[in-house]
C-alpha cells in the first residue's frame, strides 16, 4: 500500500471529553424533561397556521399518495414538513417565501453549503455534452475514484455504488467473500442504512430487531451488536464466533453511533483495530457522514487508524444524487471486479445508474472545491463557534441541555430521547413511555428552531458548512437563545 499522509485533520479542532459528556447524559435523562410552555408551543404552532400555507397544502397533498407523507425520514418534521423552493449556501427558502438557516444540508452531504455554484457550472457541462447517464466509462468516474484513492488513507481502490445503503450491502458481501465467514458485529445504536440485515440495534443500543418488520429472522441470523465502548463486550463476542467459524468484520460508525450521537472515545477506534487484527476480521469503517465532512481524509485519517474497507456516501457527490461507495486495500476489492460471465471467485455488486457522469463531475468538483478551500476546516471552525455559543446560552439559562461537536457536526441534546438506558430490549419497555414523550419534547424543539428560522436534523443534530460564516452563526444563536426562553 502506499504510505499517505495520517496528520490529523483540522476539522476537529479537539476531541470532546467523553466521560463527561456521558455524565453529563445521565444527568439530563435523570431528571424532568423541559420543554417548552405550552403557551410558548401554541405561538410556536401560529407560526405553522399563518406563515405556512403553502407548504401545509403540500403537505396534506403528499399524504394521500405518499405513505406517512414524505419519501424520507429528513422530510419528516413537527407539526408538518416544509417544502422547500430554493437552496443556496447557508439558507433555504420555503414555498411561503420564508427563510431558514439550513443547518441539516441535506442531512449531510453539502459541505460547500447548498447548491455550490462552482460546482453546479461543472455539473452542467457535463449535462450539456452528454446528459446524466450513458451506460458506459466517463471520464469522471476515473478522475474521481483517483482524487479519492489520493485523499482518504484506507482507500486504494474505488467501486461507486447509489447510496450509502447500497455501499454498506456491498462492503458486508465483500468481507464475508474474503474472509469466508459469516458474522458481523456492529456497534449498537449506528445506522448503516436499511438493508435486511442491519435494520439492527438501530439508534438506540440494545434494541435488537425492534425495527426488523416486515425482515425473516435468518436476515438478521449473523448480526450482531456491541455497545459502544465496551471492548470488553466486543472481545466476548469475536472469541464466541471464533468457536463457530469467526467474524468477517466489525462495523462501526468511527465518531460513534449516530454521528457521535454517542460519541467515542479517542482511542477507541484504534483499540478496535487492535481486536480485529488479532483475531481475523476486517475493520469496516462506515465514513458515510464523516468522509469528507472530518477532512478530506475522513476520519480514518483524524484517527490514524487504517480500515481494511470504507463506506462512503453523501459527501462523495457534493449533494447530488447517486452517492455512495465502498473502498479500501487493493487485495480486498479485486473481489469487486465487475464484467458479464466472469467466472472469478466474486462479490457481485451492481447498479444501472452507479457512477454516472451526473454523480461522478460533482463528486470530483465538489471534493476538489473541499480540498482547496479548506471547507472542512472552515466548517469545523464554524461548528465550534456555535457550539461554544450554545453552551453559553445554556449555562446563562440554567438549562440542562448538552450542546457538544466534531467539528462541523454538533449535537444538541434537549429532550434525551436518543440517550436513554436500552441496554436491553426489557430496559427499553420499562422507559417506552418515557422515550415517547422525549421523542415529542424532540420534535416540538425541532418545530420551534423553524418557527424561529433554523432547520435542524430531527432537533438534536446541526451540520455546518462553508457557507457558514460568523454572522450567520451569530444570527443562528441569538435565534437559538429566543427559542431557549421559551423553555
Amino acid at each position: 500500500m502506499n504510505v499517505k499522509d495520517l496528520s490529523p485533520s483540522t476539522a476537529i479542532s479537539a476531541w470532546p471529553d467523553v466521560d463527561s459528556l456521558y455524565r453529563r447524559f445521565a444527568e439530563l435523562v435523570r431528571q424532568p424533561m423541559r420543554p417548552l410552555r405550552k403557551e410558548s408551543m401554541a405561538k410556536v404552532m401560529r407560526y405553522f397556521d399563518e406563515r405556512c400555507a403553502g407548504s401545509k397544502r403540500l403537505a396534506e397533498a403528499a399524504r394521500h399518495v405518499i405513505p406517512g407523507g414524505v419519501q424520507h425520514n429528513l422530510a419528516f418534521n413537527h407539526p408538518f414538513p416544509l417544502a422547500m423552493r430554493q437552496a443556496e449556501g447557508a439558507y433555504l427558502t420555503d414555498v411561503d417565501d420564508n427563510r431558514y438557516i439550513d443547518f441539516l444540508q441535506a442531512g449531510g452531504p453539502t459541505l460547500l453549503g447548498s447548491n455550490h455554484a462552482a460546482v453546479r457550472a461543472k455539473v452542467n457541462e457535463v449535462l450539456d455534452s452528454c446528459g446524466p447517464v450513458t451506460g458506459l466509462l466517463h471520464e469522471y468516474e476515473v478522475k474521481l475514484a483517483q482524487l479519492v484513492c489520493q485523499t482518504m488513507p484506507g482507500v486504494e481502490m474505488l467501486r461507486l455504488l447509489g447510496s450509502g445503503t447500497e455501499a454498506v450491502m456491498g462492503a458486508v458481501r465483500l468481507a464475508r467473500a474474503y474472509t469466508k465467514r459469516k458474522w458481523i458485529i456492529k456497534i449498537g445504536g449506528a445506522y448503516h442504512g436499511w438493508s435486511d440485515q442491519l435494520v439492527y440495534g438501530m439508534r438506540l443500543p440494545g434494541t435488537g430487531r425492534m425495527e426488523a418488520t416486515g425482515i425473516p429472522r435468518g436476515s438478521t441470523a449473523y448480526t450482531q451488536e456491541c455497545p459502544p465502548n465496551d471492548l470488553d463486550a466486543l472481545r466476548r463476542k469475536l472469541q464466541l464466533n471464533r468457536l463457530r467459524g469467526g467474524t468477517a468484520a466489525v462495523l462501526l460508525e468511527p465518531l460513534g453511533p449516530e454521528s457521535g450521537t454517542r460519541p467515542v472515545h479517542l482511542q477507541y477506534n484504534q483499540q478496535v483495530r487492535a481486536l480485529c487484527d488479532e483475531f481475523g476480521a476486517l475493520l469496516i469503517f462506515d465514513e458515510v457522514v464523516t468522509g469528507f465532512r472530518v477532512g478530506p481524509g475522513g476520519a480514518q485519517a483524524y484517527f490514524n487508524v487504517m480500515p481494511d474497507i470504507t463506506v462512503l456516501g453523501k459527501c462523495l457527490a457534493g449533494g447530488y444524487p447517486m452517492a455512495g461507495a465502498i473502498g479500501g486495500r487493493r487485495d480486498v476489492m479485486l473481489l469487486l471486479a465487475g464484467g458479464i460471465g466472469s467466472t472469478a471467485k466474486r462479490a457481485f455488486v451492481g447498479g444501472t445508474l452507479s457512477a454516472n457522469p451526473l454523480s461522478c463531475v460533482a463528486g470530483y468538483h465538489a471534493l476538489k472545491e473541499v480540498i482547496d478551500t479548506d471547507a472542512a476546516g472552515k466548517a469545523g471552525r464554524a461548528g465550534d463557534r456555535l457550539r461554544k455559543g450554545l453552551e453559553q446560552i445554556i449555562e446563562r439559562r440554567g438549562l440542562p441541555y448538552v450542546a457538544y461537536n466534531m467539528g462541523s457536526i454538533v449535537h444538541l441534546q434537549t429532550s434525551g430521547v436518543l440517550l436513554l438506558d436500552t441496554g436491553n430490549l426489557y430496559k427499553l419497555w420499562r422507559v417506552k413511555d418515557e422515550a415517547k414523550a422525549r421523542k415529542h419534547m424532540m420534535e416540538e424543539m425541532g418545530a420551534a428552531y423553524s418557527a424561529h428560522g433554523l432547520i435542524t436534523l430531527a432537533g438534536s443534530r446541526i451540520y455546518t458548512s462553508l457557507a457558514d460564516t460568523d454572522a450567520v452563526i451569530d444570527d443562528a444563536l441569538n435565534r437559538f437563545d429566543d427559542v431557549f426562553k421559551l423553555v
